[in-house]
């Protein structure tokens, strides 16, 4: 867990501005996975060959661990003494980077959040995924697979990695009674005014738009990732409201956990990996999804278009979604395995409850980040909603 993510940076690529996508849950006869855009035509490979020996992974720091920054931590050694793939590890800090360096053609497979995975789709950076020549692919919890983050018409783009959610976490010795709501952090009138922590992230605008969507019903939000109007502009102004609440905006966990600790801040948005690591310092802390539900992410391995090692590359896909592999993963990361066979080969034997990985329920609360597009992500086709380019900007005023 050496660096944990900052995820959501710059602006949508322009060919994604022209895509339009909606999620399954707007029409219950469409195909899973995002609705109503046409990516690139780009086929899956149709059969495994010879592996080529070589293997380019761009990935969030942690998840292609090789043992450089823990002896003690290495999945990528034994893959290579396995495949004879040797593998080439270039770790990136934030989405926005992830996106530009596939532009470049010199990677074979990504771990994408699901703010770049629709743009490397629209683009054509990455191909849809044969998922029969992923075994492991069949051992995936149900619910990540045919997300509209992951899939597009039905068709697969990548292999679910790993996913967690944006937690509501509180002081327990200074914040009583125990939260069970997000307005504890919205509500102007806050007793925490000054102690409240929030994500650093155009992104964050999502959670203020979840939060309307439970306590202004008129305004007709259906997916906090898209937005009209009005509907954008109500959480641009709650966000607002919240500035003079907010003593520091994170995007380091360990930041965030070292202000917790401190009492810099007693109540916010963390992740689970940040709960763990503050309560096992000494810190009074409690967590939990509030009534309102919570934003969170979903990790999806996809494959390059331009790749020259498909056979490696489909071979790192299966690996490292393996039940042992994806435990070790989750374990250092910090985050529930996608593989359903994974809590039996945890060292921790607790954590797959922690991190709430085989409950489908919890999952459902959760809404995972997906890149707001001009074209709105809840179906509809009469209002024209914000993209990320207009989140970017407004994150500037708001923070002021």
């Amino acid at each position: 867990m050496k660096n944990r993510k900052t995820r959501l940076a710059g602006l949508l690529g322009a060919s994604l501005l022209l895509a339009a996508c909606g999620t399954s849950g707007t029409n219950s006869s469409a195909p899973p996975g995002a609705q109503g855009f046409t990516p690139p035509k780009l086929e899956a490979l149709k059969a495994l060959g010879q592996p080529e020996g070589q293997l380019n992974v761009l990935a969030w720091p942690g998840y292609a661990e090789n043992g450089s920054n823990d002896p003690k931590v290495n999945w990528v050694t034994p893959f290579e003494q396995q495949t004879g793939c040797k593998v080439n590890v270039k770790p990136f800090g934030t989405s926005d980077e992830a996106v530009t360096l596939m532009k470049t053609g010199q990677y074979d497979v990504v771990s994408a959040s699901g703010d770049a995975s629709l743009r490397l789709v629209a683009s054509g950076d990455v191909e849809p995924v044969n998922t029969a020549l992923v075994p492991n692919y069949a051992d995936v919890q149900p619910f990540l697979k045919d997300k509209s983050w992951n899939s597009v018409g039905g068709v697969s783009y990548g292999i679910p990695h790993g996913w967690g959610a944006n937690l509501l976490t509180w002081r327990t010795d200074k914040v009583t009674p125990a939260p069970a709501s997000w307005s504890v952090m919205f509500d102007a009138n806050s007793p925490y005014k000054g102690k409240v922590i929030a994500y650093d992230s155009p992104i964050y605008i999502a959670d203020a738009a979840l939060y309307l969507q439970a306590h202004q019903p008129d305004l007709g939000i259906k997916n906090p990732y898209a937005l009209d109007d009005k509907q954008f502009t109500a959480a641009v102004n709650l966000l607002k409201q919240q500035r003079p609440l907010v003593s520091e905006y994170w995007s380091d966990y360990l930041k965030e956990s070292q202000a917790l600790k401190n009492g810099d801040a007693v109540v916010g948005t963390a992740w689970q990996v940040t709960v763990n690591l503050t309560k096992g310092e000494g810190a009074p802390l409690e967590s939990a999804v509030p009534s309102e539900g919570a934003t969170g992410w979903s990790d999806t391995w996809m494959v390059a278009a331009k790749s020259a090692h498909k056979t490696c590359a489909y071979k790192w896909l299966d690996y490292i979604v393996s039940p042992k592999v994806n435990a070790q993963v989750a374990e250092y990361f910090g985050e529930a395995p996608a593989n359903t066979k994974a809590c039996a080969e945890m060292t921790d034997k607790t954590l797959c409850d922690t991190y709430h990985a085989s409950d489908s329920t919890y999952a459902s609360k959760i809404a995972y980040w997906t890149t707001p597009i001009p074209q709105c992500l809840d179906g509809r086709t009469d209002v024209k909603c914000k993209d990320y380019g207009e989140w970017t900007k407004a994150w500037t005023e708001i923070k002021g």
